[in-house]
């Protein structure tokens, strides 16, 4: 008693004006109850008709949904008695027509791509956020939320999933976003007046659910047990089957605004006035070239019991993160009606129960084949005879009367004719199950009956005829998934606020990690070793901006083997593949050691069959390879100005080898003829050798340097013997 007394207060002192803060909490919960009865009013209609929808779906025979009150009335038992019951057969068959779009969703799922949107984004962080909302997606089974809004929307016309924040785990304050399911579309009512179909530009939304007591007081112990929210059609049913007494509550979702001035700087600098940005340019003496008025959106959200906010804060992206899938979308007179699949079906399955009960009743009431025979035949025989349509009797005897006036015994006893249904009534039924078909859009094609198509082609153009009717449910998703994938994008900068690992998962489930740093000014920062290979990568995801784009196709799993059995007729017609894509092939196999295997023959490949050319590491290392064969040119260079020096080096020397041989011969003639030669003419010869020595040690000194070590010792002898003057040289 004592909440239920806080709870009266409370609501006393908010309706009686309170205090500053209880009254703004006031205004709150009052725009909240006008609107959620807005909704409730703006879906009540349509509602109506989305719950008999689902409930004519979910029909089978044990409860009779599909049958309308009022003829089951006239056909069930009569005070008690069951004389007079008719048969009230239910062959739902529309289950399949709805499960032939869902499962075909489910083997062709949308999926949103990160695109970059101008020239501060860069190609490798939308990669980031691919694989960022690839991990978001499978942390949180976003497939069951994806399935079951599927499901909603193909049945009644409206399916809703969310996006949530939680942490981590108990000792971390690092955050992570999850896509959570949302069962009941009929607890979502979000702004009756949105004109896009998921919502984005919804005002305000809210999601209704009910606790029992014990849970409530146990997550709010200081508020009150009570309520004040309205039900609305196929919501708020958890009481009927509790026996104990729950407490409902709305999670509220709504936009507040406020026009603040944009200022334009020099440099395409724009800040708003009185942000930290444009106190700066202010400071720098910077004036404003353009004002103008902007709207500014900040997204908010609670939870309340109807008196009282239970729980609220401020949401950190940009939209409300409910997101709706909607199937036929109509307008009328101001209200909004929605339907799905179910709604154009359900007279056409109701004539086929109906019919199918008619004939089960005809063929009941008609009486069994009787046995027609002569009178004597069955006499003595009579008790087999009499229960030969219950009991199984291996022989039935006759007595043989003759009575034909020839002799000859009469003919045995026969049945007659049994009871055979009504053309008209088996026409009828048939009507009604093409009927069925017509108004799903589906045909037997599509349904797996056999047809006259024989060729692959054929059979696939009469399957796309199908699906062409049924498309816009499928698109109507992707729709919701690019959404979706567009609030992931917005919330991943704000939610990755810290530096830290996040995981990635690429496109074909492997799984990697990534460094985010909010602070860095640039999208991405490679850290480079003294050989200038990249070794790191640091990703900022909110420079730039990103937009989503969105494709449905088969699931990379499918993919994967399709490809499979792609590679599998290429080598079969052609082997030599084997030493180009040998190791693809294996690789795509699913039995155990596969990987291992295409390892191992990647081993056997041709390298330059398997080289990147988008690997830093293999870039550096064939730059360092290019400036090497430089190098080595060089040196070839230089070995062969060497070979030719030392080639010219070497004619010198025997030039001069041959001069020096010729100046001591001539020397050692003079030496001979010295004795008999007078005194003038020994020394004009004198002079004529000095010379030619002095001509000879200007030609040396033209030489070039050589290395001693390099040079024969052949060559050191001629030299040294220059030095000093040579024997019987004339003094």
């Amino acid at each position: 008693m004592a909440y239920q007394d806080s709870g009266v207060t409370e609501a006393g002192a908010i309706s009686s004006g309170g205090s500053k803060s209880d009254r703004d909490k006031g205004e709150i919960l009052a725009t909240m109850r006008t609107r959620l009865t807005m909704a409730i009013a703006a879906y009540s209609d349509s509602r109506e008709d989305e719950l008999d929808d689902l409930r004519f779906r979910a029909a089978s025979p044990d409860n009779q949904w599909q049958w309308p009150a009022d003829v089951l009335a006239t056909r069930g038992s009569v005070q008690g008695q069951t004389i007079n019951a008719r048969p009230c057969l239910t062959i739902n068959k529309l289950p399949q027509h709805v499960l032939q779009v869902t499962n075909d969703q489910r083997q062709n799922r949308p999926s949103g791509k990160v695109i970059p949107a101008d020239d501060k984004a860069d190609i490798e962080v939308a990669e980031i956020f691919n694989g960022i909302v690839r991990h978001i997606e499978y942390i949180s089974d976003a497939d069951v939320a994806y399935d079951t809004a599927c499901d909603n929307q193909v049945t009644f016309g409206e399916g809703y999933f969310r996006i949530l924040t939680g942490y981590c785990d108990e000792n971390s304050f690092d955050q992570d976003l999850r896509i959570g399911r949302i069962r009941d579309s009929f607890s979502v009512y979000m702004d009756p007046t949105i004109q896009d179909p998921c919502g984005s530009d919804a005002e305000w939304c809210f999601i209704c659910s009910e606790l029992t007591k014990e849970e409530y007081e146990r997550q709010f112990p200081d508020s009150a047990t009570l309520s004040s929210l309205q039900y609305g059609v196929g919501d708020g049913a958890l009481n009927a089957w509790i026996n104990q007494d729950t407490v409902r509550i709305a999670e509220y979702f709504y936009k507040e605004h406020k026009i603040k001035t944009l200022n334009q700087y020099h440099s395409n600098i724009a800040a708003m006035a009185g942000s930290p940005e444009a106190k700066q340019a202010e400071m720098m003496g910077l004036k404003p070239i353009k004002t103008r008025e902007v709207d500014v959106c900040t997204v908010k959200w609670c939870k309340t019991n109807g008196f009282e906010l239970l729980e609220e804060r401020e949401w950190p992206g940009k939209y409300i993160p409910v997101i709706r899938v909607v199937g036929n979308e109509f307008e009328i007179n101001g209200r909004m009606y929605v339907s799905g699949l179910v709604r154009n079906a359900k007279d056409a399955q109701r004539m086929y129960n109906y019919w199918v009960s008619q004939e089960a009743e005809m063929l009941a009431l008609a009486p069994k084949a009787p046995f027609i025979g002569y009178g004597g035949q069955f006499e003595g025989y009579e008790n087999q005879w009499k229960t030969a349509n219950i009991n199984n009797w291996p022989y039935l005897e006759v007595n043989p009367d003759v009575t034909d006036g020839q002799g000859g015994p009469l003919p045995l006893p026969a049945r007659s004719q049994p009871p055979m249904a009504s053309s008209g009534l088996l026409q009828a039924k048939a009507g009604a199950s093409d009927d069925i078909k017509a108004s799903t859009g589906q045909y037997d094609s599509s349904l797996g009956a056999t047809s006259n198509e024989r060729s692959g082609k054929a059979i696939l153009a009469r399957e796309k005829q199908s699906d062409t009717g049924t498309y816009h449910y499928v698109d109507n998703l992707a729709r919701a998934i690019r959404y979706s994938t567009r609030q992931l994008v917005d919330l991943i900068p704000k939610i990755y606020d810290t530096q830290r690992i996040a995981r990635i998962i690429g496109i074909d489930g492997e799984t990697d990690q990534a460094t985010i740093d909010p602070m860095q000014p640039m999208p991405v920062k490679k850290i480079q070793n003294e050989q200038g290979i990249v070794i790191k990568k640091i990703y900022n995801p909110g420079v730039g901006k990103y937009d989503v784009a969105v494709t449905t196709g088969p699931s990379y799993m499918t993919k994967r083997q399709e490809s499979l059995d792609a590679m599998s007729l290429l080598l079969q017609g052609n082997p030599n593949l084997w030493a180009v894509a040998g190791d693809l092939f294996i690789k795509n196999m699913d039995w155990p050691g596969a990987q291992e295997m295409s390892q191992r023959f990647a081993k056997t490949i041709d390298p330059k069959l398997l080289s990147d050319a988008d690997d830093p590491a293999l870039q550096a290392a064939q730059q360092q390879m290019e400036a090497m064969g430089k190098e080595m040119d060089q040196m070839h260079m230089m070995l062969q100005n060497v070979s030719k020096s030392m080639e010219a080096q070497d004619l010198q020397v025997k030039q001069f080898d041959s001069q020096v041989k010729a100046y001591d011969a001539e020397t050692k003639r003079i030496s001979a003829v010295q004795a008999g030669m007078s005194e003038e003419q020994i020394q004009d010869i004198a002079m004529g050798v000095v010379a030619a020595a002095m001509e000879s040690q200007s030609m040396m000194s033209q030489m070039p340097e050589m290395r001693q070590e390099s040079m024969p010792m052949e060559m050191m002898q001629p030299e040294q013997q220059m030095m000093p003057p040579q024997e019987g040289t004339p003094q």
